[in-house]
């Protein structure tokens, strides 16, 4: 979709592809129409991904289920940092809910490129009520 200035891009919710392992939104990933995943050997970050490899080697599915406080990798970043942040406190089936309302409400996860309104943020807690109430700080 083009808005007179720059390209959105509406990834179809695809709710069964849930969260990736570092904490991204494969469901809302603009990748999603043909990956299925970080799971699945299709994810176009697989080979310099470090929190598949190491979640791998700890035998969990997520970065949100290890007891470190981590930032390697993609969790160095502000998106799947909170993103896996929020899981712990509320669960992945809430994030998803989050993620699906705010985006029937126009929230973007993905621009042009790989930014979105998620991104816009450089308090982890204001991520957090943004994924929550779906409304910037006013």
């Amino acid at each position: 979709m083009y808005t007179g200035n720059c390209y959105i891009w509406r990834a179809v919710m695809k709710r069964d592809l849930g969260i990736a392992r570092c904490g991204l939104a494969c469901c809302l990933c603009s990748e999603n129409d043909h990956c299925g995943g970080c799971n699945s050997g299709d994810c176009p970050g697989t080979d310099f991904c470090e929190n598949r490899p190491c979640s791998m080697e700890k035998g969990i599915e997520h970065c949100y289920e290890c007891e470190e406080t981590c930032e390697k990798g993609m969790l160095a970043k502000i998106k799947p940092y909170g993103f896996t942040l929020f899981v712990q406190r509320y669960g992945e089936a809430e994030l998803l809910d989050c993620l699906e309302r705010n985006e029937k409400s126009g929230i973007v996860y993905h621009r042009e490129g790989i930014i979105g309104d998620y991104d816009d943020f450089d308090d982890v807690e204001e991520l957090i009520r943004f994924i929550k109430t779906g409304s910037p700080l006013s």
